[in-house]
């Protein structure tokens, strides 16, 4: 059975009904399926177009309400502390530590021809990933995304374009993210899951 949500271009609103002639369906079909390794668990890591340059190692997480830039883009981008304006808010890290944050950016986000104004909170911590895009970039574009298919559909001039994700990308950042971890904070986790 496909997964589906309506999206009239107009208003930007998800909906289970059309509610005009120009609202486009945002399905997942078995057949989105295909090209990928099933069954997964894979994160959703996709390659975009951020500040100018193809940038690889982007996770969308509809978990995230903020966007995420990591030190690796940071300094890719040439990006300097007089560039970034202050931010305060507290961030927690995916391992409930407090993060570093160095300030914020905001930066345009390509997806096809369509062009979004992203505001990533700089932070000062390790991931593999290079940023993450959450919800307000989602919300924006008017995204819908699906990990088990590993796609990202979003409206555009009347039509449903996709991003694809990449498995083989989003399988190594998991690999060596536990190979990076620290033996102390491995022997912890275990000795608390026991």
């Amino acid at each position: 059975m496909p997964m589906s949500h309506c999206l009239d271009e107009g208003s930007g609103s998800v909906s289970k009904r059309a509610r005009s002639e120009t609202s486009l369906v945002l399905d997942f079909s078995e057949d989105d399926k295909k090209g990928t390794i099933q069954p997964h668990d894979d994160a959703l890591v996709v390659t975009l177009r951020i500040g100018g340059y193809d940038v690889r190692r982007v996770m969308i997480d509809e978990g995230s309400a903020a966007e995420v830039m990591y030190p690796d883009l940071y300094k890719g981008l040439n990006l300097r502390p007089q560039d970034l304006t202050a931010y305060s808010s507290p961030l927690v890290s995916f391992e409930g530590r407090s993060v570093i944050l160095m300030g914020m950016i905001r930066l345009l986000v390509q997806t096809g021809s369509d062009v979004v104004e992203v505001d990533f909170i700089v932070v000062d911590a390790f991931s593999l990933y290079t940023a993450i895009l959450g919800r307000p970039w989602l919300h924006t574009l008017g995204v819908v995304s699906f990990t088990l298919h590993q796609k990202v559909k979003y409206p555009s001039g009347g039509q449903v374009l996709e991003i694809l994700g990449n498995q083989t990308m989003a399988r190594q950042c998991l690999v060596t993210a536990i190979q990076h971890r620290p033996k102390a904070d491995m022997s912890t986790t275990t000795e608390n899951d026991l």
